[in-house]
């Protein structure tokens, strides 16, 4: 993890790359669907290489294209608030075998 790569620089670099303030992105928001493309995607990523993040790779953020996931994948820091993908409320994980109500709330039927 870098310690140049901060919450906030990462925040406003996306802000900046895609062309708003960094108060219309949320956490969670797809940043896909507010503009951001492969193109964009891939001049944020040699940012947050020569930034200090070398092993970065497109995919590595295109999985998830949430601010919260960028943060997470490059600074190492939870954002507060978010949930892990994969686990119940509780912290348990996800095995695939509860009801399907179950898996997508996490909440038993």
């Amino acid at each position: 993890m870098n310690q140049s790569l901060t919450s906030d620089r990462i925040r406003a670099d996306v802000a900046e790359i895609i062309g708003c303030d960094v108060s219309e992105i949320g956490p969670g928001d797809d940043l896909f669907d507010l503009g951001l493309d492969s193109v964009r995607l891939m001049t944020l990523v040699e940012r947050w290489r020569s930034a200090g993040a070398p092993g970065l790779e497109l995919p590595d953020l295109a999985e998830r294209p949430e601010v919260a996931h960028w943060i997470t994948v490059l600074t190492g820091e939870k954002p507060t608030g978010e949930k892990p993908t994969g686990e119940k409320p509780t912290g348990e994980k996800l095995t695939g075998e509860e009801p399907a109500g179950e898996r997508l709330t996490g909440e038993k039927e």
